[in-house]
């Protein structure tokens, strides 16, 4: 298989939107396409042996005896160009051959890596959008995948098949494609021949000097045109036919059998490439087939501990005397590994595997032993480690009353060791770090163990299984204590990620109730404005259509009621609220229409989904997880609390459904502008810290200071832009998104922030030092020794470099921020249990946390809550707490 690298990559950037960026800004439609492109064909075709081609900056052969060649052709966009050294990166990292020349295009090297394949007897296919191409066509051994649009809309063409598409032979191509031109060369064609006319005078005359040589027997008027363009047709003919034989020698022998064959793949390297363009399931996607990736995705493991021939020793524990039975079990740390019969977490427990650290077989404890208060008594005086464990705390909480300690979770601290790889469930720790492969066949996403059809499953085999999963904690448990201690981080470990794991439990266990009369009414009120504004948008269209619909989105749009289109995708202009937002004013259907979308997520995804998560308590019980966010940020789902709007009108109304149980109320709490509080410290900006000292309002502050105004003429515009700035500089925002986000033009974003750096030079240098010292290091560090590994700051490409800077920038104010939160979480939970009282925290949303209160606790939570929030740093400005009370989530 031979690719056009250049052709498909350009083909990817037009057919998704540039809008695609990873979380650093770094764009990746371009490569996102490409990838998604070659997945597809491994998948579909399986070649064994593989070459990527592309074209150089350099002017080629052609420039040089074609006047004006390619002359006119639109400027790569930027975004494109910047992807290309990307798209070359995936290439060379996935262990293809990637070949370029100077002086030759794509094509040529193509060409002549097909003729070499078809000279040895292999069969060969050309992936390209470039019709030129179509001429190296040969049955049986070469033939054309033309990719016509899109990522997957492609077309094989065997030699009947050119023949059909074009009207001539893949033989005659070149010189049928000189008489009809290619504009997209500058190439121009002759006047009146079209393809039709081509095709026919080439099977007429055979070829160009058949055709001038027969002149006279054309209509006067063909002939005249051809007459008139007998140089640019020559002209056209040399551009058109491609180089079969250009020197490659610098590649080796690439004629050898087996020379393009794919070769072994650095997986630590390209899993860090797609960890770094957020391509978590294009990588899933892509090692189930490429031949290099097969399996797991991963370098190949040395061991293997998934099925009952290879899995330590099995007891089943038995029903009488079960506390000596217990007993026997070595150590003061338990492995425990748990299996649900159905979702992990939220399903019954199945059972449960324990091991010691001397023990050379495992017990497993059936469902119905697991309720023996015997059980219940040694899981509470053991430490467990497994993998996950908050969602063992919470099944063994809520079904069985057990609340053991943590002594190790091996997901938490892979993520701590390497939080950029992501895949945190067993299967991958053991691999990554262990080199053990688990079944994949009988682990549940989470990597807990579970069964497609558990009651056909027999207990030796679900014992077997768990037996190899505690088998792979107790090999992993050392490897990791190990890593953390190395990499300094046992104190974050063990003072705050572990003692953190039961603070979520308990929030998972309590859950935050729900008024679900009153949910259910909001809910219908948006589908009514749902309909309403369906109806008018309608009455604006003259007609009713599916207002979902892109396509019939795109005929009222852009036919009927002959609106300005925008940018171009692979199924039309685009209707995203991008592309309408610039429409706003030229009809009243617009407005209407982001309005829909607006009203119709909030009650499909809030109103509905939220609805269907309310449990038999009245409660939602959301899931939260430690291993998410690069940055330490925690993040929820099951459902998804921290999207809920914050600043709208709709969101504060849904807040408003969340409420205390009778005889309670709520204690809303968030910090106050911490991220800039964590830049005024790292910088140890004189300006910004006096500011906080002194309780000024930030921004008014930041505006007089970068607009060099006083304070008192601090307009809303300057306050704007000054706190879009500061609250961009924590996620590493360069002049390009301060525009977007401002609506402004790139030059007047880049003058702002120059003002910005001008008055705050300490945080230009904190900058700046960062970088550096993340450069020389390989990682960043937050005050409390979270690291993040940002191999991208000593790439070869600029554009990923570039990336980098900004990681490393974003790291250092995020896991600071990151960080003080959940000390602050730790510290509340565990001052509200040492007080012996009944409020519990229920919730956290970013910087907030929710306490349940009862009414006579209200003046203990509140000192315990504003003590613990306040005192989770000693920073050079004070943290500063917004607390208040209500009925609902929206009290504050």
């Amino acid at each position: 298989m031979l690719l056009d690298g250049n052709s498909l990559t350009y083909r990817a950037f037009f057919a998704l939107p540039p809008e695609m960026a990873t979380a650093s800004g770094q764009v990746t439609n371009a490569v996102f396409g490409f990838v998604s492109m070659l997945t597809i064909l491994l998948k579909d075709h399986q070649p064994d042996q593989i070459a990527v081609a592309f074209d150089r900056p350099e002017p080629t052969f052609r420039h040089q005896t074609v006047k004006d060649y390619k002359a006119g052709r639109a400027e790569t966009p930027d975004i494109l160009r910047q992807q290309m050294g990307l798209v070359r990166q995936v290439v060379e990292t996935l262990g293809m051959t990637m070949i370029d020349k100077v002086g030759f295009e794509a094509d040529d090297v193509i060409a002549t890596l097909a003729t070499q394949a078809r000279d040895r007897g292999d069969d060969v296919m050309i992936v390209t959008g470039d019709r030129d191409t179509y001429q190296l066509v040969q049955d049986p051994h070469i033939r054309v995948l033309y990719n016509k649009r899109g990522v997957s809309d492609y077309a094989l063409y065997d030699e009947a098949g050119i023949r059909e598409r074009t009207g001539v032979n893949a033989v005659d191509y070149a010189q049928y494609a000189a008489l009809r031109g290619d504009p997209s060369d500058n190439l121009p064609g002759v006047p009146g021949v079209g393809e039709k006319t081509a095709a026919k005078l080439i099977n007429d005359y055979a070829n160009i000097d058949g055709i001038y040589a027969n002149l006279d027997k054309l209509t006067p008027k063909l002939r005249q045109s051809l007459a008139d363009s007998h140089d640019q047709v020559l002209e056209n003919a040399k551009a058109t036919l491609l180089v079969r034989d250009v020197p490659l020698d610098e590649f080796g022998d690439l004629s050898r059998p087996g020379a393009l064959d794919f070769h072994p793949v650095d997986v630590v390297a390209a899993r860090a490439l797609f960890d770094f363009l957020e391509f978590k399931t294009q990588w899933d996607r892509l090692s189930k087939v490429h031949p290099r990736l097969k399996g797991d995705g991963s370098a190949s493991p040395t061991q293997v501990g998934a099925s009952a021939e290879s899995a330590i020793g099995v007891r089943h524990l038995q029903e009488a005397d079960i506390a000596r039975q217990l007993e026997s079990v070595s150590g003061d740390e338990w492995f425990v590994a748990p299996v649900w019969h159905g979702e992990v977490g939220r399903s019954d427990l199945r059972g449960l595997a324990v091991l010691g650290v001397g023990d050379v077989e495992s017990i497993w404890i059936s469902s119905a032993l697991l309720h023996s208060s015997d059980v219940a008594k040694a899981l509470s005086a053991h430490a467990i480690i497994g993998a996950d464990t908050r969602n063992l705390l919470r099944s063994l909480a809520t079904q069985i009353g057990v609340k053991p300690t943590v002594a190790l979770d091996v997901s938490i601290a892979a993520y701590l060791v390497d939080p950029a790889s992501g895949g945190y469930e067993l299967a991958q720790v053991a691999l990554r770090f262990a080199q053990i492969v688990l079944d994949e066949s009988i682990q549940q996403p989470q990597g807990q163990f579970s069964f497609d059809q558990p009651d056909d499953a027999s207990d030796e085999l679900i014992a077997a299984s768990a037996a190899a999963q505690v088998d792979a904690l107790r090999q992993l448990a050392p490897i990791l204590r190990a890593r953390l201690a190395d990499d300094g981080m046992l104190d974050l470990y063990n003072n705050i990620e572990n003692p953190l794991i039961s603070v979520l439990a308990k929030m998972e266990v309590v859950g935050i109730g729900v008024d679900k009369v009153r949910l259910q009414g909001l809910a219908d009120y948006l589908a009514g404005e749902v309909a309403q504004l369906e109806s008018e948008i309608h009455q604006q269209a003259g007609h009713p259509f599916l207002v979902n619909s892109t396509k019939q989105l795109q005929v009222v749009l852009f036919e009927e009621l002959g609106l300005a289109t925008q940018k171009k995708t692979k199924t039309g202009f685009s209707t995203d609220a991008q592309s309408l937002e610039k429409l706003i004013d030229q009809h009243p259907i617009i407005p209407l229409l982001l309005r829909y979308r607006e009203v119709e997520k909030l009650r499909s995804t809030y109103g509905t989904a939220l609805l269907a998560e309310v449990a038999a308590d009245g409660r939602i019980h959301a899931s939260f997880s430690q291993t998410v966010a690069r940055t330490g940020r925690l993040s929820s789902e099951h459902p998804n609390l921290h999207n809920i709007p914050v600043r709208s009108e709709e969101g504060k109304r849904f807040r408003e459904c969340f409420v205390p149980r009778a005889g309670a109320s709520f204690c809303v709490a968030d910090y106050n502008q911490i991220e800039l509080r964590v830049i005024a410290h790292l910088a140890q900006d004189p300006g910004l810290i006096e500011a906080f000292r002194t309780g000024q309002d930030i921004h008014t502050a930041t505006a007089a200071r970068v607009f060099d105004v006083q304070p008192s003429e601090v307009t809303s515009a300057h306050r704007s832009k000054a706190k879009m700035v500061s609250y961009g500089l924590a996620y590493g925002m360069e002049a390009y998104g301060l525009a977007q986000r401002l609506a402004i033009e790139v030059g007047e974003a880049d003058q702002i922030l120059k003002a910005y750096f001008a008055a705050f030079p300490a945080i230009r240098k904190y900058m700046d030092d960062t970088v550096a010292q993340a450069r020389s290091r390989g990682y960043t560090e937050t005050l409390f020794g979270r690291r993040r590994q940002i191999p991208e700051l000593v790439s070869d490409n600029f554009r990923i470099r570039q990336a980098g800077e900004r990681q490393a920038m974003n790291a250092g104010i995020q896991g600071l921020a990151a960080d003080i939160f959940k000390v602050a979480l730790v510290d509340l939970d565990r001052s509200l249990e040492n007080a012996g009282l009944a409020s519990r925290i229920i919730l956290q949303v970013h910087d907030e946390i929710l306490v349940e209160v009862p009414d006579g606790e209200r003046d203990d939570v509140e000192r315990l809550t504003l003590a613990a929030m306040r005192g989770a740093a000693d920073l050079s400005v004070p943290l500063e707490v917004n607390l208040g009370w209500g009925a609902s989530w929206a009290a504050k």
